[in-house]
């Protein structure tokens, strides 16, 4: 059983789109997950403007991948989400559905500060 941040049981972030490095629905990890894709967000405007400007292109879409828009849930790499927050753009965070090892990358303390209503 894996654990989230705040030491229950990890939920799943979204079925629709299907996010995850392992495409489960919920924001796993493992050895082979080099790009840690742990952290629940909820997508904004403003933030998928700031992915693309930094290189992460999240909302065109892909084969297998219909591209992001504002509202919707995504594992985020938490590496990403922490320059994000630095840079004054990280998006909203489900605590629930952000796995623990993003605590590797990114305060409690922040991630709680960016919680999802």
């Amino acid at each position: 059983m894996a654990l989230n941040v705040l030491g229950g049981e990890l939920v799943s972030c979204s079925f629709d789109p299907l996010t995850g490095f392992y495409r489960d629905g919920c924001c796993n990890t493992g050895a082979e997950d080099f790009g840690v894709h742990t952290v629940c967000i909820k997508a904004t405007a403003e933030f998928l403007a700031f992915s693309q400007r930094v290189g992460n292109d999240l909302t065109t879409p892909q084969p297998s991948f219909a591209g992001l828009k504002p509202g919707d849930s995504w594992c985020l790499c938490a590496s990403r989400w922490q320059q994000a927050f630095e840079a004054g753009m990280a998006p909203e965070v489900v605590l629930e559905a952000t796995h623990i090892a993003t605590l590797e990358w990114a305060r409690l303390e922040d991630l709680k500060a960016h919680a999802a209503s």
